[in-house]
């Protein structure tokens, strides 16, 4: 039965936001307490960085995460901490908790994400010399998403590239000081951020705002086009019409990279499972020469030209 009331869809994440000394939006409050452990009250939940607690709807996490952690690990270590043992779940809240996280990490916004950008390019940079690991594969991981930079990296062909799906732009940005990249996200904010962050570390990137499936850009625009971790997110339907937009938008190859899983894994906001009969599917719809291959995941690289 209508309340006649209509439920309010929370506001996008606005990841320059100023945040100091707490970030809060519609479903989360997020403080920093380095160097404090702050009295435990009743009905907060406290992990060895963080305690949560609730406030009506809204989440309300003090995190103790040292300034050197607060890089792209910070997906591990909630996963770890907080999401995997359940305490709290849903992607929406778990991007709005790294956002608070890395926010709270200093007074200027954009300084915040400088230091998380840099230092993820670097241990990003340290894993992927390491070559696999334990962790290789693992979702969140540093160690799991390394060996995935650095396979596509061998796939790339010609002096452009363009990412489909670049969410924070690492893949981008790895690639921006040798190629003319660029990047493409339905997030504004994610797009925004990339944009003003890879000014700020001089190897800039050229943004898009776009779903993948419908790119204002202009056929053949790159040499290299890149799905790297984007078909797992949408439907099969919306799966094939990305295929189509990246052999369009390609001179030269389509690199497609998707994780096995058993199940859909609903923290990273996956929809749905694909194998290599998947992908081969899609090549195969394709009438192109094109190949599957295995390597922390399943890969389809097809050849335009």
């Amino acid at each position: 039965m209508s309340t006649g009331v209509e439920a309010t869809a929370p506001r996008p994440i606005d990841p320059l936001a100023p945040a100091r000394p707490t970030y809060v939006d519609d479903l989360v409050e997020v403080m920093s307490t380095v160097g404090t452990l702050p009295r435990r009250t009743l009905r907060t939940v406290r992990t060895e960085h963080f305690d949560i607690s609730h406030q009506g709807h809204v989440v309300r996490v003090a995190h103790r995460v040292p300034l050197g952690q607060v890089h792209t690990g910070l997906s591990e270590l909630l996963s770890r901490e907080v999401f995997g043992p359940g305490w709290l779940r849903g992607a929406d809240v778990f991007e709005r908790i790294v956002t608070g996280i890395v926010l709270t990490s200093a007074e200027d916004p954009l300084d915040a994400w400088e230091h998380y950008y840099r230092t993820s390019l670097r241990e990003i940079e340290a894993a992927v010399s390491l070559g696999d690991s334990p962790a290789a594969g693992l979702h969140g991981a540093i160690a799991g998403y390394a060996p995935v930079y650095a396979h596509a990296e061998g796939q790339l062909v010609g002096e452009s590239l363009l990412e489909l799906g670049s969410s924070f732009g690492f893949f981008s940005l790895r690639q921006a000081s040798t190629r003319t990249v660029t990047a493409i996200d339905v997030s504004p904010g994610s797009v925004r951020l990339l944009e003003r962050v890879s000014a700020r570390l001089g190897t800039p990137v050229e943004t898009h705002v776009a779903d993948a499936a419908h790119v204002p850009l202009p056929d053949g625009c790159a040499d290299s086009v890149v799905a790297l971790h984007l078909l797992e997110h949408v439907e099969p339907g919306h799966g094939w019409r990305i295929i189509d937009e990246a052999i369009r938008l390609a001179r030269k190859r389509v690199i497609i990279a998707v994780p096995y899983e058993d199940v859909p894994e609903e923290l990273w906001g996956h929809v749905r499972t694909l194998d290599s009969e998947d992908l081969r599917a899609y090549g195969q719809r394709t009438a192109l020469p094109f190949s599957v291959q295995e390597q922390h995941g399943g890969w389809l690289v097809i050849d335009v030209d």
